[in-house]
């Protein structure tokens, strides 16, 4: 097993393999530039790994900088079996494509978060020899102890109204919770309970979003906060973003609600662009964007607004800062934390704001 990220470091790096006899593999560094995209699947071949843990970012660096899937499949993986994703939502496209890379074997989004210590949802490959994967975008169904419900999004909705399938929904899980969770906060109990257990007594809020198909699978969209309302629609940023990936042009984005006194909110993108649509003229591009949105989502998204740009601000985990792309770009103050791998990245995004009329940018302090 290899372990790509410090994010899982102690259940996926440490204590699962050893309950499972199994050797770790950690590597420490970056999947492009050591020396090429290819770094990742060396490390497979070379040292016979079987299964292996990263990040959506991850692959869509590699993808980006590996545009004809020279250096991903320059290495040969018959002891592979399966690449397991998680710390954000992957979408699609993206998963298709690890798919394809990886010859078929299965390539497994799962969701969890730091409270719970184990996935919530997941596609388990030991409790089934022939496992449903799901829909590409899914993170699995609900695992073992977790009785996962989906209830309305809207904030004024604060009764325990089941979203029907297929609807956007709050994810609650109904207590208790499974062993390995957390059981309060660090000298702050009265916190834990106010903020995980008090909207929705005798639930936990995961206070993320997401929906669920017909036949169970989950899709976590994005943390609540991130739905847009845009005259009057609940929108999930996370289905946007996928949307725009799914264009073509792009290799990864991130979606924020930009303030706008009539319909409350308009989506905007921070798009960064496949190395081989670098070149692209910009009104082929936004026509790609646009209509892509719009075919996936509806009219009702309204977007239209987006600026490229060379690089997101992340964390040494590979998270987007989306808040402190909200704060920028509504021109409100707000703090780099310290999580985040570049501090200069903010620098690079003022000036190609700046260079597509965007003014009146937030300011910027370091924690």
């Amino acid at each position: 097993m290899i372990v790509s990220d410090l994010v899982v470091g102690h259940s996926y790096g440490c204590y699962g393999p050893l309950l499972n006899g199994s050797t770790t593999v950690i590597y420490e560094g970056k999947p492009i530039g050591t020396p090429d995209a290819s770094e990742f699947f060396r490390i497979i071949h070379d040292h016979k790994v079987v299964s292996s843990f990263w990040s959506p970012t991850a692959l869509r660096i590699i993808r980006q900088h590996d545009p004809d899937n020279k250096h991903a499949t320059k290495y040969q993986s018959k002891h592979f079996r399966a690449l397991f994703l998680a710390g954000e939502h992957c979408d699609r496209d993206t998963l298709l494509w690890a798919r394809e890379i990886f010859a078929e074997k299965p390539v497994i989004d799962h969701y969890w978060q730091t409270e719970t210590g184990t996935p919530i949802t997941a596609v388990c490959l030991g409790l089934e020899k022939h496992p449903n994967l799901g829909p590409p975008g899914c993170a699995g169904r609900p695992c073992p102890g977790y009785s996962l419900h989906l209830f309305s999004s809207d904030p004024k909705c604060i009764e325990e109204e089941e979203s029907s399938s297929d609807e956007l929904g709050r994810i609650v899980v109904k207590l208790p919770l499974p062993p390995g969770c957390f059981s309060t906060l660090w000298k702050n109990d009265q916190l834990f309970h106010e903020l995980y257990f008090t909207r929705y007594p005798g639930y936990y809020d995961t206070m993320d979003v997401g929906i669920r198909t017909e036949d169970g699978f989950i899709e976590t969209s994005s943390r609540a906060d991130d739905v847009l309302n845009v005259a009057g629609h609940r929108l999930s940023s996370g289905h946007i973003e996928q949307a725009i990936v799914e264009s073509g042009k792009v290799s990864e984005c991130a979606v924020i609600g930009l303030k706008d006194d009539v319909k409350g909110q308009q989506p905007f993108a921070f798009v960064v662009l496949n190395k081989h649509e670098e070149n692209t003229a910009a009104a082929e591009i936004e026509k790609a964007i646009i209509a892509t949105v719009r075919q996936e989502i509806g009219p009702v998204a309204a977007f239209k607004k987006f600026v490229c740009v060379k690089r997101l601000p992340k964390t040494r985990s590979g998270k987007i800062a989306r808040n402190t792309l909200t704060a920028l770009l509504n021109g409100k103050a707000f703090r780099i934390p310290s999580t985040i791998e570049d501090p200069t990245v903010y620098d690079d995004l003022r000036k190609e704001l700046a260079q597509v009329g965007y003014k009146n940018l937030g300011e910027s302090s370091q924690m």
